[in-house]
Formats: structure tokens, sequence, C-alpha cells
């Protein structure tokens, strides 16, 4: 006895989409992106030959989103180029192995046999339920294990790191990794140096923007003179009034660059002057000796003139003889 499936007509048919398509790859992916991927999974079911050409049109795409929604899905292993075309790879069974790959990651089940790592599991649940309503995927539990040990963040960092990117919507590896990093450069390892780096950005955009209206700017900071802002207020120190003696120092010259202001700041520092009433003083210390100057200057300028008079008045005398 044969039994033969019964065909269903394209009405009835459905397209099933993997649960770890959701959890993994959904979030970081461009919508165009996704759309050509949903798409391709559907036609991967009836084994149709479709040109580049004809996808784009289809889906009302310009060629070279196509052509980069191709590339990118390449990139992460959702597709694989064949001599023919392409193939679908089983996301399913591509995530199944990152999981198990030797001695590279631990696995959910190895961080919950450790007792000492019961904090940091309370720590990992609580991401869960937070940003993943429960339902995070299990390589995150490796990512968020290996991020432990490059960075050294405590508990309660990881949890802040989570949740700054969840404010930003931008809840993806690619962008937790840029945090993370810079984190670690600002040496930031538990929640006190996150604290302090807090008040620090806080102190570094209230004097930013003191700063944009002092100087009538209709724009924002560019990254070098954010650069330079944070020289001035965290490695030397200098609060708003410091600086804003710098800033009046340009009212009379034109087209004053930030490249100014750090050299007439830095000058500063290298002297050891710390207040503004060092450096005031040390302006009106400086201001008096170039008027001293000025004066020796002149005085000098008025002998030679008199002595060179002199010579004129005996040369006519020479000639009217």
């Amino acid at each position: 006895m044969k039994l033969e499936q019964n065909d269903k007509s394209m009405l009835f048919s459905s397209t099933e989409i993997p649960d770890v398509f959701f959890t993994e790859y959904l979030s970081q992916a461009n919508g165009d992106f996704v759309k050509v991927y949903l798409y391709l999974l559907f036609l991967s079911k009836y084994d149709k030959d479709i040109k580049i050409n004809d996808l784009s049109k289809k889906l009302a795409l310009p060629l070279k989103t196509i052509q980069e929604a191709f590339k990118y899905w390449e990139e992460c292993g959702v597709l694989v180029k064949k001599t023919t075309g392409y193939i679908l790879s089983n996301i399913q069974e591509t995530e199944l192995l990152k999981l198990y790959s030797p001695k590279l990651t631990s696995s959910p089940e190895d961080i919950e046999k450790s007792e000492k790592n019961q904090y940091r599991i309370k720590a990992i649940e609580n991401i869960n339920n937070q940003f993943f309503q429960g339902l995070m995927s299990p390589s995150w539990y490796n990512d968020i294990d290996l991020w432990f040990k490059k960075y050294g963040f405590d508990e309660q960092v990881m949890l802040a790191l989570f949740n700054y990117c969840y404010d930003r919507q931008a809840l993806h590896r690619n962008y937790l990794q840029v945090v993370a990093d810079s984190w670690y450069k600002n040496k930031i390892r538990s929640f006190s140096d996150l604290d302090s780096y807090y008040q620090k950005q806080e102190k570094i955009s209230l004097i930013k923007k003191q700063i944009i209206k002092k100087l009538g700017l209709n724009r924002n900071l560019t990254t070098y003179e954010d650069a330079y802002l944070e020289k001035w207020v965290i490695d030397f120190g200098y609060s708003i009034d410091i600086i804003e003696l710098a800033l009046k120092r340009s009212t009379s010259k034109a087209n004053i660059s930030f490249d100014y202001f750090d050299k007439t700041i830095s000058d500063w520092h290298d002297r050891n002057l710390k207040t503004p009433v060092e450096i005031q003083n040390f302006l009106e210390s400086r201001k008096k000796k170039t008027q001293e100057i000025k004066e020796l200057e002149k005085k000098t300028n008025y002998n030679n003139n008199s002595s060179t008079q002199r010579n004129y008045d005996n040369l006519d005398n020479l000639f009217a003889n």
C-alpha cells in the first residue's frame, strides 16, 4: 500500500521560519535584507530558478540592495554560494555548531554547574527577563560569558551595558561589543568605575554646551574638538572658568580654531597653573612685561632718532660752511 501526500495549492501552504532567526539574525539585519531572506526562503521550497534582476523587480528593491543583501547573508553563513547558484543553509544547525564548538565557549549548563558563578547566573537571568522577555537565545549565554572573561566587568556593569544599548534601541551584538570596548579602554571594571565615568561624561557634556553657546556655534562639536575638550576637562582637570579665559582671548582674532585654544590651555597646564586666579596673575604679569619691552623699544628708538637728527644737523652745518 502506498500513501501519497496530498499536494497543497499555494493558497493553503505555508513557509516555516525557524525561531532562531528571530533571536539571532532579525535584530541585526537591515529591513531590506530581511525582506530578501524571507523571499528566498519562500522560493527555496519550490526549487525556483530566479535571476537577481527579476528578484529586484519582484521585491521593488534596487539591484544594488539585492546584491548587498546576498553579500550580507553570505557573510552570516545563511547563504552558501554554489557553482549553479545559492543554497540556504540550515540556520538551526549553524547555531547548534556554534554552541558546541569545542572549548571555545561555555554553555549555559556549564555556567550553572559552578557554585561560585551563582551571582553571575542571577545577573544573566535578569538580562534574559528584562531585555529578552525570557526568550534569550542560548548563544547569548556564550557571548555574555566571554565578555565577562574578556573585559573583567562585574555583574552590575554587564547589566548596565545591556541597559545602555537597550535604551538606544541598539540591543545587538555589534553595538554591545563597541560599547564594551569603549568602557574597557576607559578602565571600567566595577560599577563605581562606571559611575565615575558617567560623572565625567556628564561634566564634559555640560561644558560642551557652554562652549557652543559662548562661541555662538550653530553646530555640535566635531570628534576632534570633543577630544580636545576631554583632554582639558579630564586630563588637565580644568573647569569652564579656566577654559573660558582661553575663549575670551580669541575675541579680537579671526578664524580661531580649537588648535589655538589647545595650545593656549596646554601652555597653562605645562606651567602648572591650576586655578583661574593663577592664570589671571600670569596673564597680567606677561602683559606688564610686554608693555615694559614696548616702552624700552620706544625709548631706544627715540634716542637713535635723536642721534641721527644731530648727525644730520652737523652735516648741514658742514655743507653750509
